[in-house]
């Protein structure tokens, strides 16, 4: 199966869906360190970091429910949807966790938030898992490809694909 949106070939959501785990990971660790005793100003910052988070979360799920519009209705279509249901699980937690924090005065975390976003973090793990699975899925075929810089050379115009599938993949 390939995605609709591609980039040099490769599908864009695997590349999308690393912004929001490293930022909501991120936002984990400034709301521990503000937790534990650090500076004020780093649970505001774990809060607009979890912000942006959700933001990148929502752009990865557009793209995620394109390239499932063409997931051919077998395991790996339920494994697509398992990986976007996991992910929307994740972000509802964080955002549960932001609008908590949205009326306080310097939007610092504290131990319950804490374990919502160490909750959201493991339903995210899971993520992780189903998404690698659907990428060997997806990438069995192009295992023969190039795969070096090399295969950039002579490239002119625009990297970026929106393409139609071929009726074969649409197996409907």
């Amino acid at each position: 199966m390939q995605s609709r949106l591609r980039v040099q070939g490769h599908p864009i959501q695997p590349m999308l869906v690393t912004f929001p785990y490293g930022l909501f990971v991120s936002a984990g660790i400034f709301d521990l360190t503000d937790v534990i005793g650090g500076p004020a100003f780093l649970g505001e910052v774990g809060y607009w970091t979890a912000v942006a988070a959700l933001v990148s979360a929502a752009l990865t799920a557009v793209a995620g429910m394109v390239d499932l519009w063409d997931v051919p209705g077998d395991r790996t279509r339920a494994t697509a949807i398992a990986f976007n249901l996991v992910n929307l699980a994740t972000a509802g937690l964080f955002l549960l966790a932001c609008l908590i924090r949205a009326d306080s005065p310097q939007r610092g975390a504290s131990v319950a938030l804490l374990a919502v976003e160490v909750l959201a973090l493991a339903v995210g793990g899971i993520g992780v898992r189903l998404g690698a699975r659907l990428v060997r899925r997806f990438d069995a075929g192009r295992a023969a490809e190039t795969t070096s810089l090399d295969a950039l050379d002579g490239v002119a115009g625009s990297t970026v694909e929106i393409v139609t599938p071929t009726r074969s993949l649409r197996g409907r």
